[in-house]
């Protein structure tokens, strides 16, 4: 009988946003652009010759990581809390090198794509992923585009971060047009603050439109209903981090409540820079649509940038 995942938290993350592959990445592309012909063969032979070396962590490391350490409350006979796919445009061959890497760090991996240049994202539904993190924005675009998931291009890796309290998974979300619908952020952008914050204290009873993550929290209040802690000293502990503020900030609350979902911080910062709460809260993974508050967030903390889909007015505006 197929495994049951509906109640599992399942993570599908490239190769390259779970491992730092950068050193092979820039022989491909030097290749590319002297030798286009012979960058594949190339990236080939360098990728069999350090098969056997083991691959520094990418960006999402740490979260995998952490995310795959709560299956340490999995009861007998019932589906993981988390499952981790790699997913990786590299063939089979050039792929044993992240293989052997998942074997060595002894991260309890055991599903696998290699498509050899294909995108991944074609297999997404097949894995029943929830959340797709890579370093491909294309591909992130495409995720978003068909609502398969929640998908994020991951920055790089912070320089260095505070440490994190052990057992524990830490996310940090914003809010409009990432747990929430674009709508407001239009109406702020196109009408300005006065225009939004009286829009938003006249509905703060009516509940926000779904973003392009709320299916994942959704997944992740479920993940928190299966673990035998009370919810308040859950381990998977939850921020939103956002630029609203009072009378903006009941509207969000009320949602979240109608959701019946839990969240255990929120930050209504009203212009205040995310990034130095965002090191305070210490976070594995910050996810924010705007390129803006991205830029600083992630020289202190890892984080990825939210597509808006293809068709928004929001890539117009500014």
């Amino acid at each position: 009988m197929p495994l049951d995942l509906s109640d599992t938290l399942v993570v599908g993350i490239t190769a390259t946003a779970l491992f730092d592959l950068g050193e092979a990445d820039r022989l491909f592309q030097e290749h590319r652009v002297h030798d286009p012909d012979g960058a594949i063969e190339a990236y080939r032979a360098y990728m069999l010759e350090h098969e056997r070396d083991t691959l520094e962590p990418g960006t999402g490391y740490a979260l995998v990581e952490a995310l795959l350490g709560l299956n340490r409350f999995q009861k007998e006979g019932e589906a993981p809390l988390v499952e981790v796919v790699v997913m990786s445009r590299n063939s089979p061959e050039t792929g044993l090198r992240v293989l052997h890497t998942i074997r060595t760090l002894k991260l309890p991996i055991t599903r696998s794509a290699f498509t050899a240049g294909e995108s991944v994202v074609d297999y997404l539904a097949a894995f029943d992923v929830d959340l797709f993190l890579t370093t491909d924005a294309a591909d992130a675009q495409r995720v978003i585009d068909s609502r398969i998931c929640a998908g994020a291009v991951l920055k790089p890796p912070p320089k260095t971060a505070a440490p994190i309290p052990e057992g524990q998974v830490r996310i940090a979300f914003d809010g409009d047009a990432v747990l929430f619908d674009e709508r407001s952020e239009l109406l702020y952008k196109e009408q300005g603050l006065g225009a939004f914050h009286a829009a938003e204290e006249a509905a703060q009873d009516v509940p926000l439109g779904e973003g392009p993550y709320a299916t994942l929290l959704h997944k992740l209040s479920r993940l928190q209903d299966r673990l035998p802690l009370r919810i308040e000293y859950s381990p998977v502990r939850i921020a939103i981090v956002t630029a609203r503020n009072a009378p903006a900030d009941l509207r969000v609350i009320k949602t979240l409540r109608e959701w019946g979902v839990y969240v255990d911080e929120a930050f209504f910062l009203g212009g205040v820079e995310k990034s130095r709460v965002l090191e305070a809260f210490r976070p594995h993974i910050f996810f924010d649509d705007q390129e803006v508050h991205l830029e600083r967030a992630a020289l202190r903390v890892p984080s990825g940038k939210v597509p808006y889909p293809s068709g928004s007015p929001l890539h117009h505006i500014h």
